[in-house]
């Protein structure tokens, strides 16, 4: 168990006055009138209100207001409650949740609040469950280090992942002092991301770094590969040395992947940063973040005579039209078929998979009737 947090700077009633969400300690972490309505219910159960800030296994810390102090303090909870098969719903880092202190043989969550927002990926494995990396986010970092050239496909399939996370990606190039052509990066990431904000930046020397804190507003998570730079951007936009930092290897520019868990870190003055693990493999699961992500080829489509053109053989294809003057460039026409094949593999095998658990769920409420006949 923890000590008790440093409480923001937030007005704090008596504890016998019951608070307002805009004046409620956690507000600044995203406790909202309508949140504190729905609890409402569950808090009449004695149940506390309270964010995931750390997720390990069979446990988790909650931030959440102390009873006796009335100030916010980070407790741990059991989360085997709420635990169920699918993993895409399970607790993770951002979670809103509702804390049992009354749990025996110790305090755990009682339930997991709806989410606004969700970055969920496909897991690491041949299976189809995903994954959450983080939840109820507003702002999506990618954070992509300028120590290595970046790679367009992987910022594309990142971008398709916070598109589909319901909340707004920004892409943050990061170690700007280590190259002298970073604006000219930008300019060549734009070009990929339409519709998303780009900034250069260097924590090591503060360049850009007020703009970045002035876009990175409420809750927000960094995403990326190892040796990005995410755990430096934590303790830059936090002003705290939370986030251990080592080295990249100079050999690849790769980390070491230092973060080894999901962290939620409360930024002065309000808000939050989610450091996440580096992300070798980024498989996606679902579609709509891949036509956000390429918002330029779905206008392109637009204007092709069939509804349905299938942008191979068909007459006035405005696909085909654009790939051969150079408006649409091949790689990245290419980098988007290879992302709707991905989901559309996805998509079948979570529907195969829904298929075979409500056969097995029928399957054995027949075995439950045979085995107690009805008198």
């Amino acid at each position: 168990m923890h000590d008790p947090v440093t409480a923001p700077d937030h007005p704090v009633t008596a504890p016998d006055h019951p608070r307002t969400a805009s004046a409620h300690p956690l507000a600044g972490l995203g406790w909202t009138d309508g949140r504190a309505a729905a609890f409402a219910p569950l808090a009449a159960s004695g149940l506390l209100p309270g964010r995931i800030v750390r997720m390990d296994r069979g446990s988790c810390e909650v931030l959440l207001v102390d009873p006796e102090t009335g100030g916010p303090a980070v407790r741990r909870a059991a989360t085997r409650p709420v635990m169920t098969a699918d993993t895409a719903h399970n607790p993770c880092t951002g979670d809103w949740v509702a804390y049992d202190p009354a749990a025996r043989p110790a305090p755990a969550l009682a339930t997991v609040l709806p989410r606004t927002t969700a970055i969920i990926r496909k897991g690491a494995h041949k299976r189809s469950e995903g994954q959450v990396l983080a939840a109820n986010v507003d702002t999506v970092l990618i954070a992509v280090s300028l120590a290595a050239e970046p790679d367009p496909g992987r910022i594309e399939r990142l971008l398709a992942l916070a598109w589909e996370s319901g909340a707004e990606p920004l892409i943050v190039l990061t170690k700007s002092d280590l190259v002298h052509d970073g604006d000219f990066v930008r300019a060549d990431v734009e070009s990929i991301a339409p519709g998303v904000t780009v900034l250069t930046v260097s924590a090591g020397t503060g360049a850009g770094m007020d703009a970045l804190r002035a876009r990175a507003t409420g809750s927000c998570a960094l995403i990326g590969q190892s040796g990005a730079g995410k755990s430096t951007l934590t303790n830059a936009l936090t002003g705290t040395a939370a986030m251990t930092v080592q080295q990249v290897r100079s050999v690849d520019e790769k980390g070491r992947h230092t973060t080894t868990v999901r962290e939620l870190v409360p930024i002065p003055g309000g808000g939050a940063v989610i450091d996440t693990p580096g992300l070798r493999g980024v498989g996606l699961f679902g579609g709509e973040g891949i036509d956000q992500a390429f918002a330029d080829i779905s206008a392109i489509a637009a204007d092709c005579r069939y509804a349905d053109c299938s942008h191979r053989t068909e007459p006035r294809c405005a696909v085909r039209a654009a790939l051969a003057d150079g408006t649409l460039p091949e790689r990245r026409w290419e980098s988007y078929l290879k992302l709707q094949r991905e989901n559309d593999w996805i998509a079948a095998r979570t529907d195969a998979r829904l298929r075979a658990e409500r056969a097995r769920h029928r399957k054995n409420l027949t075995k439950a009737a045979r085995s107690h006949p009805r008198p």
